[in-house]
């Protein structure tokens, strides 16, 4: 439900009760991952998705009984072969999601800081004893944690420490533990989502190529800062949808700025005196991607000076140079959306290859970096 927290948040502030339904579980192909998030208030507004459209109507017809009743509710939807009009998915694949009434508690408070953009982790019980279901846990980034699962005191104690571990690495995922809090005895099941701060997207050079990505960048949502050693070049007024812009040498600022496994690099530069001491210092560095702009031959020429100041092969390995997949990409739009696509493709473990007539996967389950308030789920 973070994945909404923002509306959510507002509904709040609003006083509206609501239900909300999670995914919570899914196999097989399904077009939501858990953790996304489809909510009904009391006046029949809808906001978020579960499916994609393939269940969304009965869905909302379980959040309005919700409210209604008080009581949450977990349900299985999955296509049926005998009956092709059946509420399903179309897809062939399996969710759960539970539904939950939401008229105050720790929900709220984890909604709160989702959308504050605070680092937090809700822990939800999603499968257990009829009357623990739904109960919730707001787990900070230290260890506290707010509220109670409502079992054994060591279940809320087991259940942070489980929290906070997906917490410290971004990621929304299930965990079976026992219903004392102990690794055996009657197991129930967490749904743990976890809000995060956006990942960071770091564009060096202020060219007119830049303003497109800074465009895709926050499309993809992340937190965008442009970086340019030239005053003239580099001002808010070129860049006005990048949340930051600097001026300062690249490799200077790269060298100063936090940066951490989620973080993209972008260096539109394609000039030696910038490229190679800021490219020297990413490549050393644990991002998720580092690529560079420029043609064949400035991308030999660039390589040669890398290797000239130390930069070993397994490091040029990480360079994806020349930027971006082939689109065939001429204005700076186009190549903004190729070098997305290729920031994507390498997050997901994507080929980059048109699905049309390919027998590969269409979700991967390779390696992943959310690129959002809710972190992937591994």
């Amino acid at each position: 439900m973070l994945d909404i927290a923002e509306e959510l948040t507002r509904w709040v502030e609003q006083g509206r009760d609501f239900a909300v339904a999670t995914v919570v579980a899914v196999g097989g192909s399904a077009p939501r991952q858990p953790g996304a998030a489809l909510a009904v208030d009391s006046e029949g507004t809808v906001i978020g998705s579960v499916s994609g459209g393939c269940v969304e109507g009965a869905v909302y017809d379980l959040c309005r009984q919700a409210l209604q009743d008080g009581q949450p509710v977990l349900e299985r939807f999955g296509y049926s072969d005998e009956d092709a009009f059946a509420v399903g998915l179309t897809c062939g694949g399996i969710i759960d999601i539970l539904v939950t009434p939401v008229r105050g508690g720790v929900c709220p408070a984890a909604l709160r800081a989702a959308a504050g953009g605070e680092a937090a982790a809700l822990a939800r019980i999603v499968e257990g004893p009829a009357g623990l279901l739904g109960n919730a846990l707001l787990v900070h980034p230290g260890g506290a944690y707010e509220g109670s699962l409502g079992g054994h005191p060591a279940l809320d104690r087991t259940a942070a420490a489980e929290a906070r571990a997906l917490l410290d690495a971004g990621r929304t995922g299930t965990v079976a533990i026992g219903e004392d809090g102990s690794r055996c005895g009657q197991p129930l099941t967490l749904l743990v989502e976890c809000s995060v701060p956006a990942p960071r997207m770091i564009v060096f050079g202020a060219i007119d190529f830049a303003a497109a990505l800074v465009r895709a960048g926050k499309f993809l949502g992340y937190h965008v800062t442009v970086c340019d050693a030239r005053p003239v070049f580099a001002t808010p007024a070129r860049f006005p949808e990048a949340d930051e812009v600097v001026v300062e040498w690249p490799h200077e600022y790269l060298a100063r700025t936090r940066v951490d496994g989620r973080t993209v690099l972008c260096v539109l530069t394609h000039d030696a005196k910038f490229d190679v001491p800021l490219l020297e210092r990413a490549l050393k560095l644990p991002v998720a991607y580092v690529g560079a702009m420029g043609s064949r031959r400035t991308h030999e020429d660039r390589n040669k000076r890398l290797r000239d100041v130390g930069v070993t092969e397994l490091e040029l390995a990480r360079l994806h140079s020349p930027i971006g997949l082939d689109l065939g990409a001429r204005t700076p739009e186009e190549t903004a959306l190729s070098i997305a696509a290729e920031i994507v493709a390498d997050r997901r473990g994507g080929s980059g290859v048109s699905l049309t007539g390919a027998h590969t996967p269409i979700h991967h389950d390779g390696p992943d970096a959310p690129a959002g308030r809710i972190g992937s789920v591994a």
